[in-house]
């Protein structure tokens, strides 16, 4: 029979194994995994996250259904939308003051 394999890649298979430390191969020194395991414990799931999750969902899926909560979100929207215009006004009045005061001190 022949062999259909190639000789030179069993040669350097060979010089591979032999200077291989065992130690090295996460597969078989399990007492280097366990920062490993560590590390995936913290990634993985979390109590105090979950609640957080469900407590945000459930105030979301609250206001989307309740029409007085949507009412008053609403009406604190505008007031909040009020407020902003009304803060932009100031602040072109400003800086039109501060023009004008530029132009003066100008001429």
């Amino acid at each position: 029979m022949e062999n259909n394999y190639d000789i030179n890649i069993e040669n350097s298979r060979r010089g591979q194994n032999q200077n291989m430390n065992i130690n090295h191969n996460p597969y078989i020194n399990q007492s280097s995994n366990k920062n490993v395991s560590n590390s995936q414990n913290q990634s993985g799931f979390n109590n105090a996250d979950f609640i957080k999750g469900a407590l945000i969902g459930a105030t979301v899926t609250f206001l989307l259904t309740n029409k007085g909560a949507q009412k008053s979100l609403m009406k604190a929207a505008s007031k909040g939308t009020e407020l902003f215009q009304a803060g932009m006004e100031e602040l072109k009045e400003r800086y039109e003051d501060a023009r004008a005061q530029m132009e003066a001190n100008q001429e």
